[in-house]
């Protein structure tokens, strides 16, 4: 018990720190007087209350953290601050059932980016503000900001950060202290949200929705402050550079360090995910571009391969903007475009799906099965790169694939079982366990997850935090050794 009540404290801490990051849409909207200025008032004292009481009644239980208590936080803090989060869909939408307001924060915090609210064009300007500023705080890891901050309220970090973070930056230090790599990954996260809005900005966006989509871009959350998306503006422009601002998010934040680090690009030539990651996605945009040329559906290629580019990009890269209706385009190609969103992403990304790095590895493992079935005595090592990969490191990526493999499954079943058509209910799986948002069917580009039922609702949102926590750290905690002393 002792144990579980010195996570609450630090989880007390955490929702206080998460409650002042309301403080920003509350002064956007005093500022225009767009009249929600009294949600966030209310929601801030909510949620500050609620973290100073768990901080306070838990304040002798404080310790320091080991690696167990460091996965029980990140579980808690996932599921829990979306209750917080959703408190302004709440109150300005009194229509809005529990289970859809907290469907839309976790939709936020995880950086899915789908959405129940229709109407967008017509909310405050502040709730739109918040609706960004959540993706924008989930894309990167609520727990990494925490690790920069939780230090001067002495609370240690590093088990935290590991439990947390995905990929190769839990097996390497960036820099000496992991509150110096925080704060360095959120500084470069910063600095491209900054380019990313005064690029919008400068290819015709307003400044509000130039803040707002730079946010959910470098999220890859794809919340917009339109109904149709980027299909608002048609804008070949802007639509470029959300093409490259969601290529950048989708490549490793510790590549991106290193290389600000070093001044060079040389990070990304030996990172073994970008080469791919950049060579499928693009490859994918121009055969699909001359697909959808060759079958008359752009009577113009360059038209073809402007559209094919953004929402393969979009899609691939886990964002989930549209700026057309994809999904009459002829089925294989949404299909295809489903399958990318499982792999496509860099470890240590905004993105989701299983990454880039997951897929190389499970490639090298068929092939070097393939070659042992020739020939037997052969010594193939599977290799990232220079790299030998493990054995140990190999069967937990077969185990992490089989996991994700046996989720859809079982998400697509209890979607179907609850009444769903069966390519809404596959779509919707996949879709929320990589974090896409948009899937097809009832719950396509142009739809939203409105349709679905309570119940529906809520199995979605356990599917995006299974997907965001990557299936262990979630699982983890329900396994009884967990909890043995």
């Amino acid at each position: 018990m002792g144990r579980l009540l010195a996570v609450v404290n630090v989880l007390g801490k955490m929702i206080v720190v998460f409650g002042l990051t309301m403080l920003i849409p509350l002064g956007l909207a005093l500022l225009i007087d767009d009249g929600a200025a009294w949600v966030f008032e209310e929601s801030i004292l909510f949620t500050l209350a609620s973290g100073l009481i768990l901080w306070f009644i838990t304040s002798r239980f404080k310790r320091e953290l080991q690696t167990r208590d460091g996965f029980l936080l990140v579980v808690l803090v996932w599921s829990v601050l979306p209750a917080f989060a959703m408190l302004p869909f709440l109150f300005y939408l009194p229509e809005l059932s529990l289970s859809k307001a907290y469907f839309e924060a976790v939709s936020g915090l995880t950086a899915t980016g789908g959405t129940v609210l229709t109407g967008l064009d017509d909310l405050p300007l502040s709730i739109n503000l918040w609706r960004g500023e959540i993706v924008w705080l989930g894309g990167m890891g609520l727990i990494v900001l925490a690790v920069a901050i939780l230090p001067l309220l002495g609370v240690g970090g590093r088990q935290i950060y590991k439990a947390e973070t995905p990929g190769p930056m839990k097996e390497s230090k960036l820099t000496p202290r992991i509150a110096e790599t925080a704060k360095g990954l959120w500084l470069i996260y910063a600095c491209l949200t900054l380019a990313c809005m005064i690029a919008y900005r400068w290819a015709g966006m307003d400044w509000f929705d130039a803040l707002m989509h730079a946010f959910t871009t470098l999220g890859l959350g794809g919340f917009s402050s339109h109904d149709a998306s980027f299909g608002y503006w048609n804008s070949p422009s802007i639509e470029f550079v959300a093409m490259v601002f969601m290529l950048i998010a989708g490549i490793n934040f510790a590549t991106h360090f290193l290389a600000w680090r070093a001044k060079s690009f040389n990070a990304y030539r030996i990172d073994p995910e970008v080469g791919w990651f950049l060579f499928i996605v693009l490859f994918s945009c121009f055969a699909f571009a001359l697909y959808l040329w060759f079958l008359e559906v752009y009577a113009d290629p360059l038209v073809a391969l402007r559209y094919a580019s953004f929402n393969i990009i979009s899609v691939a890269t886990t964002t989930g903007y549209s700026s057309t209706d994809y999904s009459v385009w002829p089925i294989f190609i949404p299909l295809y475009m489903l399958f990318l969103s499982a792999f496509c992403t860099s470890s240590g990304s905004t993105g989701g799906g299983i990454k880039m790095m997951r897929a190389r590895i499970v490639y090298h493992q068929v092939y070097r099965e393939l070659i042992t079935m020739m020939h037997p005595n052969a010594i193939t090592p599977a290799k990232l790169g220079k790299t030998v990969i493990s054995s140990r490191i190999v069967f937990a990526v077969l185990v992490f694939i089989f996991i994700y493999s046996v989720s859809i499954v079982i998400m697509t079943l209890i979607l179907t079982l609850s009444g769903l058509d069966e390519m809404t209910a596959f779509s919707a799986a996949a879709a929320c366990i990589n974090n896409l948002g948009p899937g097809l069917g009832a719950i396509g580009p142009a739809s939203t997850y409105a349709s679905l039922t309570d119940f529906q609702t809520w199995v979605c949102s356990f599917a995006m935090l299974l997907g965001r926590l990557e299936f262990f750290t979630l699982l983890v905690v329900f396994t009884p050794a967990f909890w043995r002393k």
